[in-house]
């Protein structure tokens, strides 16, 4: 079996943009801008990762996921870590990741009702070619004049603690209940893995890699699970087929691919997995 282009989908949003970049159409004139772009498989396989792209041009809310433990309490497949990689952002974009100081639920229940929460997060400048793995329960938020690729696990499940005064529900409860205020997740410095592989983040829920430069050589999915490829910049081919930016594929269960040009590609497939065989060289 071979790879599956997975179909995009446009998903209009206030804080979003109207210039998109590389890969996409802009936004005409007089429709809503576009926040996310999410990929989808068309007949509902492999559904454990999701890929999407987020143009934001405002704070996004200050939220949390739960994990898959709590999440499933509630009837839900499983809970959300995320991860981001940075296309490109303002000289003054951050991205908020955990607080700067542990706050006990209360605290935070009154910060998230007086709007002082904002000033209690980790804001983190970002620029081009960061990565951040987000495990959940990380209370976090991506600011306003980022273009990025977010992989994630696949659900829908999120948990608005703040919104800046916007009309929208939040979820204070539910939030509290699976927030870890304390943790600040770590920098995870990119790994080179040889053969033109750089692992970028790594988690439980899944890891993430770059192929770089000549990516010319054969993949294969682990038993058991699949890869999910989306490509970055530069001319590349997957089976003989051109891979232009904006598209993103799937490489199903124990598939085998052929790859090919100069190019960077992500990788993401599901952690606690044996690692995706890559043999570089022409084959």
């Amino acid at each position: 079996m071979t790879a599956l282009p997975l179909s995009a989908r446009r998903i209009e949003k206030p804080w979003g943009r109207r210039t998109l970049g590389e890969g996409f159409d802009p936004v005409p004139s007089g429709s809503p801008p576009v926040g996310e772009i999410v990929f989808e498989s068309p007949n509902g396989a492999a559904d454990e990762l999701l890929l999407k792209y987020l143009f934001t041009s405002e704070k996004l809310s200050i939220q949390v996921h739960p994990d898959d433990s709590a999440a499933r309490a509630r009837g839900m497949a499983r809970g959300k870590d995320e991860a981001w990689l940075v296309l490109d952002a303002e000289a003054d974009s951050t991205l908020g990741l955990g607080l700067s100081e542990p706050a006990a639920p209360e605290a935070l229940r009154a910060a998230a009702l007086d709007g002082s929460l904002e000033a209690l997060v980790d804001w983190r400048p970002v620029r081009a070619g960061d990565c951040i793995y987000s495990p959940a329960g990380t209370i976090h938020a991506i600011g306003a004049g980022v273009s990025l690729v977010e992989v994630q696990q696949s659900t829908d499940v999120t948990y608005r603690l703040y919104d800046y005064g916007r009309p929208r529900e939040l979820h204070l409860d539910e939030a509290l209940a699976v927030a870890r205020p304390q943790a600040r997740p770590a920098a995870q410095p990119p790994l080179d893995l040889g053969d033109g592989r750089i692992r970028l983040a790594a988690g439980p829920a899944f890891q993430m890699e770059r192929l770089d430069g000549a990516c010319e050589g054969r993949l294969s999915a682990p038993a058991g699970t699949a890869i999910w490829l989306l490509p970055l910049g530069g001319p590349a081919e997957l089976d003989g087929r051109p891979m232009p930016l904006g598209s993103a594929w799937l490489v199903p269960d124990s598939a085998k691919v052929r790859l090919g040009g100069e190019a960077q590609i992500l990788l993401a497939y599901p952690g606690g997995v044996t690692l995706p065989v890559w043999q570089a060289g022409p084959s």
